[in-house]
């Protein structure tokens, strides 16, 4: 369990497919010692489970393993060495929650359509599948690249199903959001109550 709130930013050093696993290599700043043989760390949004790890000049490394279905479902399919991904330690009880529950599930995809500049804060519009749309309302949250947010507006018309979020600059330096354009994907994982309730309606309907 996650709460959306970035504690680093990463970088993948190396990328290698091996008996149908995708092995990745990741570097941050978190020291070895808060790293564990099978721990959950988020990145960017998909929770990975660590298969290596180890210490280094400023901080650690470990390697993950991703399936083909988490490479089909989600942006780490185009990670490549260099790219760089948000990331957060699990959850722990006494931890603050200072964003949202988040279990590292991508629900989907989305696409950045538009990127507007208001003052010093940054508006994304993001285009999602339509299956999704249920699952946002305004003030409601939602997490994009691993990043807790809250949603500013919706679409109302069926068929153009997209919502918007609005990016303080701080989020914009301490995440990868600030680097995005218009047509990158991104992924989305929608609040866990807007989930469970959508699910509830169905078996009421």
């Amino acid at each position: 369990m996650f709460t959306g709130l970035v504690s680093d930013v990463g970088k993948v050093t190396s990328v290698a497919d091996a008996n149908g696993l995708r092995r990745v290599r990741v570097e941050g700043v978190y020291p070895a010692s808060a790293i564990q043989m099978g721990a959950s760390i988020q990145h960017s949004g998909v929770c990975l489970t660590v298969v290596e790890f180890g210490e280094r000049a400023g901080g650690s490394w470990w390697v993950v393993e991703a399936i083909p279905e988490t490479l089909a479902r989600t942006t780490l399919g185009q990670w490549q060495v260099g790219s760089s991904v948000n990331l957060e330690l699990s959850l722990k009880l006494g931890d603050e929650l200072g964003g949202h529950l988040v279990y590292g599930h991508v629900d989907g995809l989305g696409q950045l359509a538009e990127i507007r500049q208001v003052g010093e804060s940054r508006v994304l519009r993001v285009s999602i599948p339509e299956a999704l749309s249920k699952f946002f309302a305004e003030k409601g949250s939602v997490t994009i690249d691993g990043v807790s947010l809250t949603v500013s507006a919706v679409s109302a018309a069926k068929g153009d199903a997209w919502f918007e979020v609005s990016l303080i600059p701080h989020t914009l330096s301490v995440t990868t959001l600030g680097g995005l354009k218009t047509g990158d994907k991104v992924n989305l994982e929608v609040d866990m109550l807007a989930r469970y309730v959508a699910r509830m309606l169905e078996w009421r309907a």
